[in-house]
């Protein structure tokens, strides 16, 4: 099969992205599936957050070739319903930060570098949107047409999105840990653009970057709850804040704006 009939978008060198039929007000156009494999190595490959139950999806990951080794960013049922189906399917390891979704493979390791399919990943752990959220740096990667692999890229998992911004999954995930964690991934591009491949949206060209934006946005957010606890006293409750801070939130993701409002006010009060 020609690179041009392959299913899914080549997203970088290293990267090509399949997008699971599983849109939704939490997920946006779907989520990001990841098969990555060297150039020497076109029959051999890893797979990142294989993603909902969906046999067509499944079989199309499948086919790229002999799957060495599945890798998970995080434990939310849109990157892991699949995974005992998918490791049947390809008798290939699972590997995770929590270990009761590994099948096969020990637990990932922060700083942790692997090798296989020909590559070279790195792990680097980085809770806050879930306790169990990494990313998986790629050094050897680059941009579609560039001259050198000099910055790589990094999947995000729901760490970073390609639009928006993610959500504090409390009483999982903790705005602290968090807030480090982007510091982590913008360091990341201290020398040079590092390309962001993220778990639900399009790919971004700058990871330091979009850090720099997710953490002023995050200021923002803590400013207006500081204002909101002002206005409603230092006792308010999440739905008070909620309805304060995100008037403009639709009905369908209120879940979502409750449970980071639940994490700013926990990290404000010291609490988390």
């Amino acid at each position: 099969m020609s690179e041009s009939e392959l299913p899914g978008v080549q997203a970088t060198t290293l990267a090509r992205v399949m997008l699971a039929p599983n849109p939704g007000p939490m997920t946006l156009d779907g989520t990001n599936s990841f098969v990555l494999r060297a150039p020497g190595s076109p029959s051999v490959v890893v797979v990142v957050d294989p993603g909902p139950s969906d046999a067509g999806h499944l079989a199309r990951l499948a086919g790229f070739g002999r799957v060495e080794l599945v890798l998970v960013t995080h434990n939310h049922i849109d990157h892991t319903e699949s995974l005992a189906e998918f490791a049947r399917m390809t008798d290939a390891p699972v590997r995770a930060i929590d270990a009761a979704l590994c099948i096969g493979g020990e637990p990932l390791v922060d700083g942790e570098r692997i090798e296989a399919a020909g590559l070279a990943i790195e792990v680097v752990a980085t809770p806050g949107h879930t306790a169990d959220s990494v990313c998986f740096a790629l050094p050897g990667d680059a941009p579609l047409g560039a001259a050198d692999a000099a910055h790589g890229s990094v999947l995000t998992g729901d760490t970073i999105l390609g639009r928006g911004t993610t959500i504090i999954s409390d009483p999982d995930g903790a705005l602290g840990p968090y807030l480090d964690s982007l510091e982590r991934l913008r360091a990341l591009g201290t020398h040079g653009p590092v390309v962001a491949l993220t778990g639900h949206g399009p790919v971004l060209p700058d990871l330091a970057a979009i850090c720099d934006a997710y953490l002023a946005h995050r200021a923002e957010r803590l400013d207006q709850v500081r204002a909101a606890l002002r206005r409603l006293g230092d006792d308010a409750t999440t739905a008070q804040v909620t309805d304060a801070v995100y008037a403009d939130a639709d009905a369908s993701v209120r879940f979502a704006a409750e449970a980071s409002v639940r994490a700013q006010l926990k990290y404000l009060r010291g609490t988390a």
